[in-house]
């Protein structure tokens, strides 16, 4: 069910783009793209709607219904398996909710967009899409400029800038991951799936916060990030996460001590698009395990785990 969910936030994840058009130094900037980008976050943070969506990782399909109302200055989901176990996750934030996106793509006072940041590491394209849902829609493509991040194409409804499908592509075009809509109705709605056999009400914490963690006792920091990812979060040198965003994906970088020596080798998991990297270190002749999990390919995440390193 978390992985799930995981793949599912695509469809939530609030970026900011521009409305207006690029500066001077900013040709490369696809003002169209980043208009209908900005939609698809405002339509996040002002639509109600319901519907079923699917979920589909290689030989994997899900099945999920899907509740999402505003509502006084606050949006609340309800996302609901429909295949396989009986589950349910319920979150709910503030309206005005800024995201890492949202705050990666400000200026530094915060009142003006930064329209230039992602056509610096995405081209972007726009074209016409397919019915999805029943409904028609435009089809925006972010085809990255370097190795480390992988393609999206987001289709968005026509009328109302909603998310309706998200493809995510690795380098030969393979697609790694697929969300739709199969059906959609806009407008507030309750969730009457009644109750389920597993529910999860999700936390919203401040990206400096978290679940307690052992942490290393060590300042550190990874030594090497792909250009244009930036930190989120202001937490202490010591906390065992770090989490990263280009404006687009994000991933994170987690640092435990390990109480016995280290094993040589490596360990990945991939679901998808999201990979989870494993292999230990030693820092100042401790043994510690890294992990980097996030929508990035393996080799990205592979070298953000080589690179981390004590602070100076």
């Amino acid at each position: 069910m978390k992985a799930a969910i995981g793949a599912l936030a695509v469809l939530w994840f609030s970026l900011a783009a521009p409305a207006h058009s690029a500066p001077a130094d900013c040709p490369a900037a696809d003002t169209e793209a980043l208009g209908w980008l900005e939609r698809m976050s405002r339509s996040h943070q002002e639509l109600s709607y319901r519907g079923v969506v699917t979920l589909q990782r290689g030989d994997d399909l899900q099945v999920l219904r899907v509740v999402h109302n505003v509502r006084e200055g606050r949006t609340e989901e309800h996302l609901t398996r429909l295949t396989g176990q009986d589950a349910r996750v319920t979150r709910a934030h503030p309206q005005d909710c800024l995201h890492p996106g949202h705050t990666l793509l400000r200026t530094a006072d915060g009142t003006e967009v930064n329209i230039c940041h992602l056509a610096r590491h995405y081209r972007f394209q726009v074209e016409d899409g397919e019915r999805v849902a029943g409904r028609s829609t435009v089809r925006v493509s972010a085809l990255p400029r370097d190795m480390y991040r992988y393609a999206h194409i987001f289709e968005l409804d026509r009328d109302t800038g909603l998310l309706l499908r998200s493809l995510i592509l690795a380098r030969d075009e393979r697609v790694l991951e697929r969300v739709q809509f199969a059906e959609l109705s806009i407008g507030d709605a309750p969730d009457t799936g009644g109750a389920a056999a597993v529910e999860h009400r999700a936390d919203h914490p401040h990206p400096d916060q978290g679940p307690s963690a052992e942490t290393v006792g060590l300042p550190w920091q990874p030594g090497w990030l792909p250009e244009g990812f930036t930190r989120t979060d202001s937490a202490a040198a010591t906390h065992p996460r770090r989490t990263f965003t280009d404006g687009l994906v994000v991933f994170s970088v987690f640092l435990e001590p390990l109480r016995e020596g280290i094993r040589p080798g490596e360990g990945l998991v991939r679901e998808g698009s999201t990979a989870s990297y494993t292999r230990g270190l030693v820092l100042a002749e401790r043994p510690v395990l890294v992990t980097v999990i996030g929508e990035v390919p393996v080799n990205t995440a592979r070298m953000v785990a080589d690179g981390v390193r004590l602070e100076p």
